[in-house]
C-alpha cells in the first residue's frame, strides 16, 4: 500500500501547477493533503477510482485537510471531537480494517509565538486522542506538523533555535509522540541523514540553494514499524512550497 502526504498550499493553485500529473504518476492507494483552502464547489479534481474526505475550515481560505483513498474505510471522522480544536478543518480519520489513517494539519504557532499556548493544548489533545484510537488498532499518522524534530532536520538550526517551529516547547511535543510508541518513519530509515528537507520559504531562491526544513512526517505506532517497507521524500516536485512525501506498508 502506498500513501503519499502533502501540504498543497491552497489546492486550486497546486492543481494549476501540475498537480494531477504527479497525481497519476504517484499512483497512490491514499493520498493525505493539508492546507486545501477550499471547500467542496470550488474543487475541480474529481479523480476517477478514489472515494474523497473534505475538512475544510469554518474560514474561507483557511487550513482544511482532504484525503483521497482508492478502498472505501469502514468510518471517517472529522477532527478530534473537541469543539475548540475542531473549527479549523485540522484533521481527518479514516478507520481501515487494519489501521487508522489520520491526515493532520497541526496548527502554526505564527511568527510571533501568540498561538504556542494553544499549539501546546493542541499537541496535548492530540496525544490523548492518538493512543485512543491505537486502544483497537494502529496508527498511520501523517501531515505537516509545523515542527523540525531536531538539528538534522533544519538548514540553519542554531539561528533558528527558539523560531516559530523550532522552539523548544514544540520540538518537546514531538519527542513526546516518539515517546509513546509512534515512529518517525523516515528518521527509522534514515538516521544520520541531514539536507533532506520537505518545506522552503519562496523568499531568496532557498528551495534552489536547499535551505529548507523537515516539517511533514509519517508517523506509525511502533507495532506496525516492521510493515513498512519504504519512505520517500519526494523534493524534486513542485507546486507548494513543500513537497510531498511518501510510505510504503503492509
Amino acid at each position: 500500500m502506498k500513501i503519499v502526504s502533502w501540504n498543497v498550499a491552497g489546492f486550486r493553485a497546486c492543481l494549476n501547477k501540475g498537480f494531477d500529473r504527479f497525481f497519476n504518476e504517484i499512483d497512490a492507494d491514499i493520498v493525505c493533503l493539508q492546507e486545501v483552502k477550499a471547500t467542496q464547489d470550488q474543487i475541480s479534481f474529481d479523480p476517477i477510482g478514489y472515494y474523497s474526505y473534505l475538512y475544510p475550515a469554518e474560514k474561507k481560505g483557511y487550513s482544511g485537510t482532504l484525503i483521497y483513498t482508492k478502498e472505501e474505510p469502514l468510518s471517517y471522522q472529522y477532527g478530534m471531537g473537541i469543539e475548540k480544536h475542531d473549527h479549523e478543518g485540522r484533521l481527518i480519520t479514516l478507520t481501515y480494517e487494519k489501521f487508522h489513517m489520520v491526515c493532520m494539519y497541526t496548527p502554526n504557532v505564527k511568527r510571533d509565538l501568540s498561538r504556542l499556548e494553544e499549539r501546546m493544548q493542541w499537541e496535548d489533545d492530540l496525544l490523548l486522542y492518538l493512543k485512543e484510537l491505537e486502544k483497537s488498532k494502529p496508527v498511520i499518522l501523517c501531515g505537516d506538523f509545523n515542527v523540525a524534530h531536531t538539528f538534522a532536520d533544519i538548514k540553519n538550526a542554531k539561528q533558528n533555535v527558539g523560531n516559530a517551529g523550532f522552539t523548544d516547547e514544540e520540538r518537546h511535543k514531538f519527542t513526546k509522540l516518539l515517546e509513546n510508541g509512534f515512529i518517525d518513519t523516515y528518521r527509522h530509515f534514515h538516521p544520520d541523514e541531514t539536507d533532506k528537507y520537505t518545506w522552503w520559504s519562496y523568499m531568496g531562491n532557498v528551495r534552489e540553494r536547499n535551505i529548507g526544513w523537515r516539517i511533514d512526517y509519517f508517523l506509525v505506532s511502533k507495532a506496525i514499524i516492521e510493515e513498512v517497507k519504504e519512505t520517500n521524500i519526494y523534493d524534486e516536485v513542485y507546486g507548494s512550497d513543500h513537497c510531498p512525501i511518501g510510505l510504503t506498508i503492509f
